[in-house]
């Protein structure tokens, strides 16, 4: 079992940047996968990046060419670098494990979560 805690979440301008990390217990993370969801008010959580075992990423079309996903194993750890930020990126955004070899698009693809981190873009 792993637990995830996120951070880095803040009020930002449009047009700026944040660097979301998430710190992950245990000795084994280098046999998990790695993903970032995100959830608005009102809306379902939807997948933002993920990045597996050996260091494949994915991303959703909405941040691509903006958001960069990133592992560090020896710290245990996995970023979100977020540039160009828009308003509508303004969600919170969670941490998300597997021990399932693929990336999945699907919040039901994950198995731990962290407590999520408050972003918001202003306009």
């Amino acid at each position: 079992q792993v637990q995830l805690v996120e951070s880095g979440g803040e009020l930002v301008q449009a047009g700026g940047s944040l660097r979301l990390s998430c710190a992950a217990s245990g000795r084994t993370f280098s046999t998990y996968t790695m993903g970032w969801f995100r959830q608005a008010p009102g809306k379902e959580r939807e997948f933002v990046a993920g990045i597996s075992r050996s260091a494949y990423t994915y991303y959703a079309d909405s941040v691509k060419g903006r958001f960069r996903i990133s592992r560090d194993n020896a710290k245990n750890s996995v970023y979100l670098q977020m540039n160009s930020l828009k308003p509508e990126d303004t969600a919170v955004y969670y941490c998300a494990a597997t021990t399932m070899g693929s990336v999945s698009r699907d919040k039901r693809g994950f198995d731990y979560w962290g407590q999520g981190t408050q972003v918001t873009v202003s306009s």
